[in-house]
Order: structure tokens, then C-alpha cells, then sequence
């Protein structure tokens, strides 16, 4: 596989053709911040948290879903940059309601570091206050759509790690959410494994262990990443 030569922050790197930005960034150590990205399943760019900008480009990029190109100079943190992620963590914070002194997630929440890491100690517009439900019906986990920001990354784990496809996203803009099979309560939907992939995925306080302490939400990303990997490998195939 060819390689192309790009620079990043002033760093010339190196990544394989069909490489993002993100893992070029990613394998030279620089740092770009993203919420819907997890590693081992593709990339949807749903978040707008990676946003770069490329010389020559006058849009934003997401660095999750962009192709590196031969050549490209890529500027990672600039005020122009800082600006818009700031933006978008208050629209996340503003559009459902996190409060963080409450939440079963609370301290151990990727949104929260992301707010925290950019300064972020206000919101600039109005909360909208939605009316949404928390689903405990399942035997084990509840889903919070107070806490969802909508990454989907536990959809996608669900149907191409799990392989069961319970869940998936329902509704159109701000009256999107995840939902379990036909529209259901999540302790009914036959297709659940209970396999709590879904909940190790989740960035924020959406999805979590019924009982749990907030000590106890701390997210173990190495148990799918192991699984990802073993399966990747062939691992698991006699």
C-alpha cells in the first residue's frame, strides 16, 4: 500500500493511502479531540469535535472522515478551530439535559472532559429543556435520552461488534434518539444479548449499569478494543 507525506501542525508525517487525518494525527502522537470516533468501527463525523483545517480549503474538516491527501497541510489548533468546538460542545450541552452533578457519569464522562479541556464554564444559548424518558426496563442496563449526545457509537457497536443490532436512532433532528427494535421498550427487544458492549461504548451518562455507582461507570475501552482486535485477527476461528 502506497504512502502519502502530509504536514500536520508543522509536522511532516506519514500515513498509509487510505488513511484519515485522525489516524494520521493519531500515529504521530498530535492529539485531536472527538466524541462520535471510537476506535475499531468506521467513523460517521456526527460530532464536529475533530474539526481541522486544511491549507487551500475554506471549510473545516473532520479529521474522522477525511482522507489524507499527498501534500496536505493540516492545522489541527488555531483560534478559528477552538472557536467552533466550543460552539458545538455548548449546542451538545444545550440541546439535552446534562447536568453533570447528578449524572451517574460524572467525572468519569467524555463530554465533561471535552467541556472542561476547552474552557468551557457557561453556555452561551438557551437550553431547551427537553422532556425526555430514561428507560430502565432492561434487567441489568437504563438508557438516559437526557444524557445522549447522539454519537451512535452504541448502535454501531451493537450491530458490527455485537453483531445483534438492537439499536439504532429513530426521529429527525433535536426529536432523534436511540431506540431498541421496533420502537420498544428496551428490556423487550428480543434481539438484546446483554452483552453491555453498548454501554462500555458510550462516551456519556446515556446508557449504564442499573445499580452502579458513579465510582463504578468508569468505561473499560480495552475490553472492546481486545474484542475488535481478537476478531480482526481471526482469532477466535479454529
Amino acid at each position: 500500500m502506497c504512502a502519502k507525506t502530509l504536514t500536520i501542525d508543522g509536522n511532516e508525517v506519514s500515513a498509509a493511502d487510505d488513511a484519515t487525518i485522525l489516524d494520521a494525527a493519531t500515529e504521530a502522537g498530535i492529539k485531536i479531540p472527538t466524541l462520535c470516533h471510537l476506535e475499531g468501527v468506521y467513523d460517521i463525523g456526527a460530532c464536529r469535535l475533530c474539526l481541522v483545517e486544511a491549507v487551500g480549503i475554506p471549510k473545516l474538516l473532520p479529521a474522522c472522515t477525511t482522507k489524507v491527501v499527498e501534500g496536505m497541510n493540516v492545522r489541527t489548533d488555531t483560534e478559528r478551530i477552538r472557536k467552533y468546538r466550543r460552539i458545538n460542545l455548548e449546542l451538545l450541552f444545550a440541546e439535552r439535559n446534562h447536568v453533570c452533578s447528578v449524572c451517574v457519569s460524572n467525572n468519569h464522562c467524555e463530554l465533561q472532559t471535552l467541556a472542561y479541556n476547552h474552557g468551557m464554564d457557561h453556555v452561551r444559548y438557551d437550553y431547551l429543556f427537553p422532556k425526555w424518558a430514561v428507560d430502565t426496563t432492561h434487567p441489568r442496563y437504563g438508557m438516559d435520552h437526557n444524557r445522549c449526545i447522539l454519537c451512535t457509537r452504541c448502535v454501531r457497536v451493537c450491530w458490527h461488534v455485537e453483531g445483534a443490532g438492537t439499536l439504532n436512532t429513530a426521529g429527525r433532528g433535536a426529536r432523534s434518539q436511540i431506540i431498541a427494535d421496533l420502537i420498544q421498550p428496551w428490556g423487550e427487544a428480543d434481539s438484546c444479548t446483554s452483552c453491555g458492549k453498548c454501554v462500555m461504548a458510550c462516551p456519556t451518562g446515556a446508557l449504564f449499569q442499573r445499580g452502579a455507582t458513579v465510582g463504578e461507570m468508569e468505561h473499560d475501552r480495552e475490553k472492546l478494543e481486545f474484542i475488535i482486535t481478537a476478531r480482526e485477527k481471526k482469532q477466535w476461528i479454529p
